[in-house]
């Protein structure tokens, strides 16, 4: 056996190496859920809800008539959410991340397309037109045989892909849920901000007719018109922000025209009777965070495409595919044979592509460490904060507000004994709406906790302090 013909069964023996490879690793297609059964799963599991990727004309139509159902009735905060993640354009759009996370899975387990090349050459000679012709068609054996590796990889990325919208769908929903209970709560507060104006205005009325009588000094006047100064401006900004909290749920849940005249509940739900005790609340956020995972696969994947940026570091391109050469009159016979072509690693021996490849997984390894150091951090923070709402919400629902309440019996009868005068009693309803409005904002605040919890258990959640607008505005 001669070297030519040992060298072409080895060039063949390699090819057959790859196609074999390629087949027994399976050709990647496109799956009919493009991946959002995972993410419908995960949904189902975390929310208990629907979601669904409006693909076609029909599922437009079914999404659009079970937002027509949702709205026929005054939304639950379930009702609220079960919107959102239906009608989101925003969670739409991202859903459309798994058709090109799924598309890059398929492409790199697709065969590269075989080459085709042709030269043709030609010059008078004595006995006619003497020609030469080479005609050849070459496969990328290398890209061939490393298909079950960067198939592996794009699967991984895929993966990921499927984790961080499964992700975005359990933040809309627990930004929906928060963005239901400041709504609801503002309107709430807005109508105790109206009972205090009123109060105010009859308590400043009542003033001004006593000093006109001589009845009443200007100093008192002046007080009793400078807190119905301060309950007009309360009112306004408890208007104001429950314009704003209903605007933020109305985006959040994709209303636009007479969608966004739907109707809210009166009232926040009652607070639960037991708090829920979680002992071991960091590691179960470590096992069940989707971002923590998400990186921890990123991680896996660069370690992959390191490995594999290594192996190519010298030659990324081999070709090889049968050829045949004319030389001669037309009439000549071809000569067979086969085309090698390759890169020549003489200027760049791949060490930067490696380099990058390195610090691309080192910054990895770096990010999932962080992922999971703030994961701690961040459940430990969200379950305080879960905790002290509640036990403030309880203590003004079972303290503060009864004995506001009695006070304000007491006075009652005080009043109707002739001890106190009218002023005083206007003053002490005034008071105990207030404390009533602010049990409203810490019950608001209790829910919000929860909303953040739940996130802080399967992802980042958006943590924010306690607010309270209506009585910062009339402490003013």
């Amino acid at each position: 056996m001669n070297a030519v013909n040992f060298q072409t069964k080895r060039v063949v023996g390699f090819a057959v190496y790859g196609i074999a490879t390629f087949f027994l690793s399976g050709c990647a297609t496109f799956t009919q859920d493009g991946g959002f059964n995972s993410v419908a799963a995960t949904t189902r599991e975390q929310l208990g809800k629907d979601v669904t990727w409006a693909r076609s004309e029909a599922d437009e139509v079914a999404i659009a008539k079970r937002v027509a159902e949702l709205l026929d009735k005054p939304l639950s905060v379930d009702d609220a959410v079960q919107l959102a993640l239906l009608n989101n354009r925003g969670l739409q759009a991202k859903f459309a991340e798994l058709a090109i996370s799924e598309s890059d899975l398929v492409q790199a387990g697709r065969l590269p397309n075989p080459r085709f090349t042709m030269l043709r050459a030609s010059q008078a000679g004595a006995d006619g037109r003497e020609l030469k012709i080479e005609q050849a068609i070459t496969f990328n054996l290398f890209a061939l045989v490393t298909i079950p590796q960067t198939s592996a990889i794009e699967r991984r990325r895929f993966e990921q892909t499927q984790r961080i919208v499964s992700l975005d769908v359990l933040q809309l929903a627990a930004e929906a849920r928060k963005a239901y209970y400041r709504a609801v709560a503002a309107a709430e507060s807005v109508r105790y901000a109206q009972q205090v104006r009123q109060a105010a205005e009859a308590s400043a009325e009542l003033a001004r007719r006593m000093t006109q009588l001589g009845n009443f000094n200007q100093l008192q006047q002046a007080r009793e018109q400078s807190f119905y100064a301060d309950a007009v401006l309360g009112l306004a900004r408890s208007e104001q922000a429950a314009v704003a909290s209903r605007e933020r749920l109305t985006r959040l849940l994709g209303l636009w025209g007479q969608q966004t005249q739907f109707t809210l509940p009166e009232r926040l739900p009652d607070l639960p009777q037991l708090l829920n005790e979680l002992p071991d609340v960091e590691q179960t956020a470590i096992n069940q965070r989707l971002d923590v995972k998400a990186a921890r696969l990123q991680s896996e994947a660069l370690a992959k495409n390191l490995g594999l940026t290594k192996s190519t570091r010298l030659i990324n391109v081999l070709e090889f595919g049968p050829a045949r050469v004319l030389e001669g009159a037309a009439a000549a016979s071809y000569k067979n044979g086969y085309e090698v072509s390759f890169e020549l690693p003489l200027f760049d021996w791949g060490t930067a592509k490696v380099a990058k490849a390195e610090a691309l997984y080192m910054q990895s390894i770096n990010i999932a460490a962080h992922t999971a150091i703030n994961a701690r951090s961040e459940v430990r923070e969200a379950y305080q904060i879960y905790r002290s709402s509640y036990d403030i919400a309880r203590h003004y629902r079972d303290e503060i507000v009864p004995i506001k309440k009695r006070i304000s019996e007491e006075n009652q009868l005080r009043y109707n004994g002739m001890f106190i005068g009218v002023f005083d009693l206007l003053a002490d309803a005034r008071t105990q709406i207030i404390t009533v409005n602010s049990y409203i904002e810490a019950l608001r605040d209790f829910w919000i906790a929860q909303a953040d919890l739940d996130m802080a258990l399967t992802g980042k959640p958006n943590l924010a302090p306690p607010t309270s607008g209506f009585t910062a505005g009339m402490a003013e």
